[in-house]
């Protein structure tokens, strides 16, 4: 069974159009050594929803693990990792940080709890409530 994830981008910096169009894309630039760990706990499979950070603030997409952690390429020190991302398909209908903030089953996701984090563990609770509010069938 797959674990999930979520994984943010700011959108003018790799937007989820560009995630689509480049269809399996290497997962850079992560420098939070929690985060790393994330992408290193990874396995082949696992599901991670793609959310647009700091412009919209929403879950835009879902993309699966197609590679697992190697060293990060973009690192020019130290001991960074990446995965390779494949979209999966669009979010139905975007799920806002308001609209997980004013959802109390989903009041200890790390997505509110640890806001500054870029790649994270959700549970297999988590993702069916926000599938379901993304209209989510996958």
């Amino acid at each position: 069974m797959p674990a999930y994830w979520l994984v943010k981008s700011e959108p003018d910096a790799f937007s989820w159009d560009q995630q689509v169009a480049n269809g399996v894309e290497p997962w850079t630039g992560v420098r939070n050594y929690m985060a790393r760990n994330n992408l290193r706990a990874m396995k082949k499979g696992d599901l991670a929803f793609f959310y647009h950070s700091n412009v919209g603030k929403e879950i835009v997409g879902v993309v699966r693990v197609a590679r697992t952690a190697y060293p990060d390429p973009t690192a020019e020190s130290g001991d960074w990792s990446c995965v390779d991302m494949q979209a999966v398909g669009p979010m139905p209908k975007p799920v806002s940080l308001a609209a997980i903030k004013a959802t109390p089953e989903l009041a200890d996701i790390a997505l509110i709890r640890q806001s500054r984090l870029s790649v994270m563990p959700i549970e297999p609770a988590q993702w069916r409530i926000i599938c379901k509010m993304g209209g989510w069938k996958g």
